[in-house]
């Protein structure tokens, strides 16, 4: 194959240069104030809404070998995490900048890369000193009065007991819906809050009724009616304006006035109802979705009781996008909610209150499908792969079989987790059997532990001991109780008694928001996931970072010992131990710019400082305070504590003192740090790009084609 070589410069390392420029681009995805992009496709005219690492780098054009390693190293990160990328990617781009500027000043590679990691090494260990265990968080969080979210106004923050707390808790109903007009109060926020005249409450949970249901705390007076056309009306409920009409999440709420009565009795709601506020501490600026999570973990936690377990199951939740309805309908529905034909939601209407037998397929419905590992007999001659059914009789004697077995079994439901084939959906629509594609994985098992179904991958493996029973199909209903009709898509419910499945749906009116609010959910629900198998949290606001800055501080101000006493220790051999010590104080210096930078972003992104300067400015104040009290981390814990981590003397935010909490999650923060400076060591090290399987003449006549040498 013909190649060619470019030297990467040391200098001026192009693999630094083109991280740095794509991490760019990510700047203002950090912190809860995030700037969305519109990701606009040329092709098609069609644009994205993304406020995530992930979706945009997915967007980029990833040609280079640095950007193929960085798009490699951030869905690693999203693989295991689902949260972090944005730091990830912001550091990668910091650190690159930085190592750029200590090869201007002709440090070596060895030192560079030695330092920073034993740097990194060390700030990790550092920060061991600040994690708080989950129950000290939950207890700290229902104890205090202070709604753990700094992205509210003063008018809007209440107590986020109220959202889940027991005494006004309701189980769960057909739809668990969370309307954002109607602020739930609890009796015991703060008497200046503006809202506090009445303490109303929608409560996010209703179980198996049709429509949510409005609760009052005990010994509230305060009068609220229900207008005819269902809309709650109430002096609590302050009129809000916003900028668009369009990018709204607030919207009209309608209930009927059936008022459910059952309340879910609860002896300890800190320990029972916990995972409500600590999603609500996670949630980093996410309203939305937190109101979601907090209806799903309320409901998985009153399970859990049973099971003894506190963990947020995720393989029990899943998600289903409606465009076409404000965002207000978004709620939290039991069972599996999907999107059906027209023609296959008119079926569900015959089958609607009657228990249906099911089957579970674990594979594609077609006739070319086949399990993974299937080996083909050696001795076999294959003539025709695929047969036409147009020429023959072969496709229509494989669905005839197909419908018979159904038929046969008495089959009326089938939930497929692959495709199926056209032909085969519309024959069993005929015989009224519906089948349901693309059922996540999770769905299946959630079936059939409780119907009894076992899954199978070819209907030809089909017996009586497969199919389940007593599954429930029905048109999916809004909050205000209405069957709604997408035009083209039905939503519909899949349910079956005591099955844990939860589903969550989110609507908006505008179609570019519909995988932005998707990403949002997810990774907020495994940000309380995680939180709950670290069994510890890191606190917010900007604190981990600079307790790494104050640390690094301390490391550049140590003396240096002589380097033939530390080489066997630290080195593997001695001549690394010299550069390593000369240039320590640069390098590490280096390695803190990009937290510094961080912070100063995010504030800015977050309107408390008014530039990248001034975010700076109080960045260094706060190191110095650190340095002269004694004790960087509890300096920093005190900041966090009165939630001034992050605020600064000036902008939209300076006039509120009241505390906050925000928490970070230890396990994802940590390996986001890790994997971008593995990164940008990596690509450090790299000295020469080869290219393959280019034409000459391509190469020649490109712009680069004066740094290249052929081979």
């Amino acid at each position: 194959l013909p190649m060619a070589f470019r030297d990467v410069n040391a200098r001026r390392h192009i693999g630094l240069q083109q991280l740095s420029s794509l991490a760019s681009t990510g700047r203002t995805l950090l912190g809860p104030m995030k700037s969305h992009k519109f990701i606009v496709d040329e092709s098609t005219n069609q644009s994205t809404l993304i406020c995530s690492a992930v979706r945009l780098i997915e967007s980029l054009d990833l040609t280079t070998a640095a950007g193929q390693l960085l798009n490699e190293t951030i869905q690693a990160q999203n693989k295991e995490f689902k949260t972090g990328m944005s730091t990830l990617l912001f550091l990668v781009g910091a650190w690159s900048n930085a190592v750029l500027e200590c090869l201007q000043q002709n440090v070596p590679v060895s030192a560079i890369v030695s330092v920073m990691s034993e740097g990194l090494s060390s700030c990790c260990e550092r920060v061991q000193c600040l994690q708080i265990s989950i129950h000290d968080v939950k207890k700290e969080l229902c104890s205090s009065r202070v709604q753990p979210n700094a992205f509210k106004g003063k008018a809007c923050q209440v107590e986020c007991d109220s959202l889940l707390n027991p005494q006004d808790l309701l189980c769960f109903q057909k739809d668990i819906s969370a309307p954002e007009e109607v602020i739930p109060i609890n009796s015991r926020s703060h008497q200046g809050d503006d809202c506090n005249s009445n303490k109303c409450l929608v409560s996010p949970l209703a179980r198996f009724g049709s429509v949510a249901s409005l609760v009052k705390p005990a010994g509230d007076k305060s009068s609220s009616a229900i207008s005819g056309s269902g809309v709650i009306t109430s002096s609590c409920i302050k009129p809000k304006l916003t900028h668009s009409r369009h990018f709204t999440t607030l919207g009209k709420s309608h209930f009927p006035s059936q008022q459910a009565s059952f309340q879910a009795p609860s002896a300890d709601p800190c320990e029972c109802y916990g995972l409500g506020h600590l999603a609500m501490a996670l949630s980093h600026g996410n309203q939305t979705g937190v109101k979601l999570l907090q209806s799903i973990a309320a409901y998985q936690q009153e399970r859990a009781e049973c099971r003894g377990s506190s963990q947020l199951n995720t393989a029990e939740i899943v998600t289903c996008s409606m465009l076409g309805l404000p965002e207000s309908y978004s709620c939290v529905s039991p069972g599996f909610v999907t999107l059906v034909s027209p023609e296959q939601a008119s079926l569900i209407k015959h089958l609607e209150d009657k228990p249906l037998r099911i089957l579970l397929v674990d594979g594609d419905l077609t006739e070319q499908y086949r399990h993974l590992g299937f080996n083909r007999p050696s001795n076999v001659k294959i003539i025709l792969e695929h047969p036409n059914p147009q020429a023959g009789t072969t496709g229509d004697t494989w669905l005839s079989r197909m419908l018979d077995i159904l038929v046969s079994f008495e089959v009326n439901l089938v939930l497929v987790k692959g495709n199926v084939c056209k032909d085969l959906l519309d024959r069993c629509i005929a015989s009224r059997i519906l089948v349901i594609a693309s059922v996540p994985r999770d769905v299946l098992c959630a079936f059939g532990e409780v119907t009894g179904a076992q899954a199978v991958t070819y209907l030809t493996q089909l017996n009586a001991s497969c199919v389940g029973n007593g599954a429930q199909a029905e048109l999916w209903e809004a909050s205000d109780g209405r069957a709604v009709d997408l035009g083209e898509l039905v939503p519909v419910r899949i349910n079956v008694g005591g099955i844990p499945l939860l589903t969550a749906v989110l609507t908006t009116a505008v179609a570019s928001k519909v995988q932005l609010l998707e990403d949002q959910f997810w990774t907020l629900v495994y940000r309380l996931h995680h939180a709950l198998n670290d069994g510890k949290v890191f606190p917010g606001g900007g604190a981990v970072e600079l307790l790494c800055l104050s640390h690094i501080q301390a490391l550049t101000e140590q003396p240096v010992p002589p380097a033939s006493e530390k080489a066997g220790k630290e080195f593997p051999s001695p001549w690394l131990a010299a550069p390593a010590a000369e240039y320590k104080s640069l390098v590490l210096q280096a390695l803190a710019s990009g937290w510094k930078q961080y912070l100063s972003v995010v504030m800015c992104n977050m309107a408390r400082a008014p530039s990248e300067l001034e975010a700076c400015a109080l960045v260094d104040k706060h190191l110095k305070e650190a340095a002269a009290c004694g004790s960087p981390s509890a300096y920093i814990l005190e900041l966090f504590r009165r939630g001034d981590v992050l605020r600064g003397g000036s902008g939209p935010f300076a006039g509120h003192s009241q505390g906050v909490r925000v928490y970070d999650n230890v396990a994802a923060k940590t390996e986001a740090w890790r994997r971008a400076l593995d990164l940008v060591l990596l690509v450090l090290q790299t000295d020469a790009e080869i290219i393959t399987g280019l034409k000459r003449n391509q190469l020649l006549n490109s712009s680069l084609s004066s740094e290249f040498m052929f081979l």
